[in-house]
C-alpha cells in the first residue's frame, strides 16, 4: 500500500463523509473491528499525510491504552511522551498505556494502528501492561518477530486502506490467547472508568467485591496504571473533551462537579497535558481534531479511555462480578450501593455523550517548546517505569 492508497473513511454504514473531512494531503479512517474482537480491541485507524506541509508535521495526542502502531511508505517519526522523546520509531511498534499526552513529528506516509483494552492485553502480551506505561517499544520485543513479521507483510500488501480492517482482523484473532480469570472483573472495572463522577479506590473496590491489593494488582497487569491513576486521568479527559475546539472562550462550566475548584482541574491538566488546557488547544492538533469527531462517530467514544465493552454488564446491572479465589474482600466489607439510570438521564454511554458536546474544530499553530531529552528506542524497554500514584 503507497500513500496515495489511503482515501479515508469507514467501514461503518451511515457516516457522513463529512466526518472524515481533513485539510489538503492529509486523510484519516476509523474502522470497526469484527465481532470476535469488539470489547478486546478498541478500533483500528489508518492516518496519511503527504505533500510539502506534512514535513516536520507536529500534533498532538491525548494520554490513553496501549496501541500497536505500523508506519507504511514514511519518512522518520518521533514522539515525545513527557519530558522523553523516542527517535527514529521502527516501522512496528507498541505504544504503551500513557498518563500524559504525546507529542508526534512525523515527515509524510501513512501510520496505521490499534488500540488494545484491558481485556486484551493479557491475550496478546506476556508482560504486565504496567511495563510498558509512557513507553514507546519495537513490537517484536513485545509480542516476538513472527507475529510482527504477519502484520507488516498483510498492511505492505493490502491494495488500499479498505483492506486493512480485515487483515488486522485475520491475524488478531489467530494470535489471541485465552481469557484472563478476571476478565468480568477487568470489565466492570473499565465501565467503573468510564462513568460520571469521582469515585475513590476503596468504594470501587467494594463494588467489585475485592481487596484493594487485588483491584491494584488486576489494574496494573491489565491497565498500566494504579486504580487511582485510571480514575484520574478518564475524569480529566471527560471534562477536557467537553472543552476540547468548543468555539469561543473556554467554558469552564463544563467541567466534572466533582472538581472541587478551577485550581484542581488545572492540576490535573498539568499532569496529563503537560501544560493549560488554552495552551494545548492552541498547538498544532490536526489528527487529533479529526480522530475524536471520527472516533466518536464510529466507534461511539470520542477517546478510547471512555471506551466501555459492550459483551460485559458494569455493577448493578444483574451481573455481579467475580474475582479470583483470594480476591474477594473480607467479610462484613459493605457493597456501595449503585443507582439505577435516572429517569430522563441518556442512555449513551458515556464517550458518545461527551462526543456530543464535541463543536468545529480548527488547527491554530503550534507553541514553542523547550528542548526534550532524548531516549534511543533500543534502551527504553530497559528503563525503570515511572512510580505510579499511591492508591
Amino acid at each position: 500500500m503507497k500513500t496515495i492508497d489511503v482515501r479515508g473513511g469507514t467501514n461503518l454504514g451511515g457516516v457522513q463523509p463529512e466526518i472524515f473531512a481533513m485539510p489538503p494531503g492529509m486523510a484519516i479512517r476509523y474502522d470497526k473491528p469484527c465481532a470476535a474482537l469488539t470489547d478486546l480491541i478498541t478500533g483500528y485507524h489508518v492516518y496519511r499525510s503527504s505533500g510539502p506541509e506534512s514535513l516536520g508535521q507536529v500534533d498532538r495526542f491525548l494520554p490513553g491504552t496501549a496501541n500497536v502502531r505500523f508506519t507504511i511508505d514514511a519518512g522518520p517519526v518521533s514522539v515525545s511522551i513527557g519530558r522523553r522523546t523516542f527517535a527514529d520509531l521502527p516501522p512496528a511498534t507498541l505504544y504503551g498505556p500513557t498518563g500524559t499526552a504525546l507529542k508526534a513529528i512525523t515527515n509524510g506516509g501513512i501510520m496505521i494502528g490499534f488500540g488494545v483494552s484491558a481485556l486484551a492485553w493479557s491475550r496478546l502480551f506476556r508482560r504486565s501492561a504496567g511495563d510498558y506505561c509512557n513507553k514507546i517499544v519495537p513490537l517484536g520485543e513485545a509480542m516476538g518477530p513472527i507475529a510482527t513479521g504477519r502484520f507488516m507483510d498483510a498492511l505492505r500488501l493490502a491494495a488500499c486502506d479498505d483492506e486493512v480492517a480485515p487483515a488486522l482482523d485475520t491475524i488478531l484473532c489467530d494470535l489471541l490467547g485465552p481469557p484472563p480469570a478476571e476478565a468480568a472483573l477487568i470489565g466492570q472495572l473499565s465501565h467503573m472508568i468510564g462513568r460520571d463522577g469521582s469515585h475513590d479506590v476503596a468504594t470501587v473496590a467494594a463494588e467489585l467485591g475485592i481487596t484493594g491489593h487485588a483491584l491494584r494488582r488486576i489494574s496494573v497487569r491489565h491497565f498500566g496504571f494504579t486504580p487511582k491513576m485510571l480514575l484520574r486521568r478518564a475524569r480529566f479527559l471527560r471534562s477536557f473533551l467537553r472543552l476540547f475546539r468548543t468555539p469561543g472562550t473556554v467554558d469552564y462550566s463544563l467541567i466534572d462537579p466533582s472538581y472541587f475548584d478551577m485550581s484542581h482541574f488545572l492540576r490535573d491538566a498539568d499532569t496529563f497535558l503537560g501544560m493549560t488546557p488554552r495552551r494545548f488547544m492552541a498547538s498544532s492538533t490536526p489528527f487529533l481534531d479529526a480522530s475524536v469527531r471520527a472516533r466518536a462517530a464510529v466507534l461511539g467514544a470520542a477517546t478510547q479511555v471512555l471506551h466501555v465493552p459492550s459483551t460485559i454488564a458494569p455493577i448493578g446491572s444483574g451481573t455481579p462480578a467475580q474475582g479470583q479465589r483470594g480476591d474477594a474482600a473480607p467479610r462484613g466489607t459493605p457493597a456501595a450501593p449503585v443507582s439505577g439510570t435516572p429517569a430522563g438521564s441518556s442512555p449513551l454511554p458515556p464517550g458518545m455523550i461527551e462526543a456530543a458536546t464535541i463543536a468545529a474544530m480548527a488547527s491554530t499553530s503550534m507553541p514553542t517548546m523547550a528542548a526534550q531529552e532524548v531516549t534511543p528506542l533500543g534502551l527504553s524497554d530497559g528503563d525503570t517505569p515511572p512510580a505510579p500514584d499511591p492508591d
